[in-house]
C-alpha cells in the first residue's frame, strides 16, 4: 500500500526555445493513437480489464519553482521487496511514471522511458514506477518485454491515487510526474511522455538544482 500528497502548482523557468520544443513535442503526441487498449491474443494483458480507460491527452505542464507546493510524501514497497520512502529522493530530480501492462499508450512510451532512465544514471535523475492494476507476475512481464530498468510499487488498491487526484486522474493512465531536487511537483505529462518532451523536463529540474 502507498500513501502520499502533492501540492500544486504553475511554471516560468523555461526559455522560449524550450517551450517551443514542449509545444512542438506536445503535438507530435496528440497524433499518438491513445485510446485503444486491446489485450486479444496478449500475453501481458492476461487478467487485466480495460472497460474504464480513457487516455490521457499528451498534454504537458509545468509548474513554476516559486509557486510548488511541499515535496511528495510516500512510502510503500516496491515490487521486488524494497522499500520506497520518498524523502530518499531529495537532491535529485525524480520522474515518476503510473502506468499499467495492458495499457496501449503505456507500451508507446516504455521504450522512451527505458531509454531516459538509463541515460540520466547517475546524471542526477532517477525513475520509478507506479502500477495501477497489476499483480506482480504481470508487471514483471511487461518490464522484461521493456527492459525497463527502475523498480515500480504496486497501487490496486488505489491508495495512493485517491491522494493524488490533482495530478493522475485514475482514467488518464500513463502520466508522468517530474519531481524537482525538493521532492515537490514541478512538472506533468498527461497521456505519452515523448522521449524529447520527457528529456527537456528533466534537463530543466537538474538545471534547476545544480
Amino acid at each position: 500500500m502507498l500513501n502520499s500528497h502533492l501540492s500544486h502548482s504553475a511554471d516560468g523557468r523555461s526559455g522560449l526555445n524550450r517551450r517551443a520544443l514542449l509545444r512542438a513535442a506536445v503535438l507530435l503526441t496528440a497524433a499518438v493513437p491513445l485510446a485503444a487498449c486491446g489485450t486479444e491474443n496478449d500475453p501481458l494483458s492476461d487478467g487485466v480489464s480495460n472497460s474504464n480507460f480513457i487516455a490521457g491527452d499528451g498534454s504537458v505542464e509545468v509548474y513554476d519553482e516559486a509557486e510548488r507546493g511541499d515535496p511528495v510524501q510516500l512510502t510503500g514497497t516496491f515490487y521486488d521487496g524494497e522499500s520506497l520512502d520518498s524523502a530518499d529522493w531529495v537532491g535529485q530530480v525524480t520522474v515518476l511514471n503510473f502506468w499499467y501492462a495492458a495499457c496501449a499508450p503505456c507500451r508507446v512510451e516504455a521504450p522512451h522511458l527505458t531509454k531516459l532512465a538509463n541515460e540520466f544514471d547517475d546524471a542526477g535523475a532517477a525513475f520509478y514506477g507506479v502500477n495501477v492494476r497489476d499483480q506482480e507476475a504481470t508487471a514483471a512481464a511487461f518490464e522484461r518485454t521493456y527492459e525497463i530498468p527502475y523498480p515500480s510499487a504496486p497501487d490496486t488498491d488505489g491508495s495512493i491515487l485517491l491522494g493524488l487526484t490533482q495530478y493522475v486522474n485514475p482514467q488518464a493512465v500513463p502520466t508522468t510526474l517530474v519531481l524537482d531536487t525538493e521532492g515537490r511537483v514541478a512538472a506533468r505529462v498527461l497521456g505519452v511522455a515523448e522521449e524529447g518532451t520527457l528529456r527537456a523536463l528533466i534537463e530543466d529540474r537538474i538545471s534547476e538544482g545544480a
